[in-house]
């Protein structure tokens, strides 16, 4: 009974998703390079041509070639395999970071959207706080005390992203928690919280959708900016952001590969979650599950 009851929903799930694909090309196509992003740091460690931490002084500042797609840096090592291996460390970094925020940032802001009163306004302090600082630079601070450990990383971009998700979460729920359809919610004898998850909570999910995907981005480039400053993961880890900042000091030299390759790589996982935004957007809005 419980399998009959669900394939339905689920059958209606992925049929909607398969149309929202096929609705807008740019979305599909962001949806493609978020899967190739995925097998990268998933399989890409098991399948790239040489160790990412091998050394070898026969082959320092090698060019691109055959052998070496992206070339090597100044102690040897395989440019491309490390820049596939680094894909699954910053994903890492920014979906957790991101989750992280998300989570927190939606349970405060519906509570404060929902009850209103003090409430609302302690929370709405404490993200004008946070917000105050130039967010770099708060991330800058947090992880300089706390360490450059990957966990600070991620707990960095978290505290900075928290505002973004639970104004925009307050703001959706103060609009929704008189509406019509919440109303009727209450009076059939659902308890707060409930009409809370399950009935004001969803309807507030598609501009959420475009702030993560915009968010997933930005951490990518949050966790390269401090590692550019030696603030981030510490060497020799495989980082866009290390790569680009050693690539950097070779560039008027004419190793331009050093830096190139990790910077594109970088770029074109910035553009891909960009462009995810109305994608997600669509998926999750209730209003468009016709």
């Amino acid at each position: 009974m419980t399998e009959a009851h669900l394939t339905p929903a689920r059958s209606g799930t992925v049929a909607h998703i398969l149309y929202v694909l096929r609705e807008n090309p740019v979305t599909a196509l962001s949806f493609a390079l978020f899967g190739f992003f995925l097998l990268s740091a998933l399989i890409g460690p098991l399948l790239v041509p040489y160790d990412p931490l091998a050394t070898h002084a026969d082959r320092v500042l090698s060019p691109p070639s055959a052998q070496h797609w992206f070339g090597t840096d100044n102690l040897g090592r395989d440019v491309f395999s490390r820049v596939v291996v680094a894909t699954r460390l910053d994903l890492v970094i920014s979906v957790a970071a991101v989750a992280l925020s998300f989570a927190i940032g939606s349970v405060l802001g519906a509570i404060a959207g929902y009850r209103g009163g003090w409430t609302d306004t302690v929370l709405n302090r404490c993200l004008d706080t946070i917000m105050a600082f130039p967010l770099f630079v708060l991330a800058m601070g947090i992880v300089a005390a706390l360490g450059n450990s990957v966990a600070n990383i991620i707990y960095a971009t978290a505290i900075i992203n928290i505002p973004f998700y639970a104004r925009l979460v307050r703001a959706e729920v103060n609009i929704r928690r008189e509406a019509g359809f919440t109303l009727a919610a209450k009076l059939a004898g659902n308890s707060d919280a409930r009409v809370l998850a399950f009935h004001i909570f969803p309807n507030a999910l598609p501009p959420m959708m475009v702030q993560v995907s915009l968010n997933l981005g930005w951490a990518i480039l949050n966790a390269a900016g401090l590692s550019f400053i030696g603030l981030g993961v510490r060497p020799p880890t495989p980082e866009w952001g290390i790569m680009v900042a050693e690539g950097a000091n070779y560039i008027v030299s004419g190793e331009w590969w050093l830096a190139l390759f990790p910077g594109l790589w970088l770029m074109l996982a910035v553009f891909t979650f960009n462009l995810m935004g109305d994608g997600l957007r669509d998926i999750v809005d209730p209003r468009r599950r016709t």
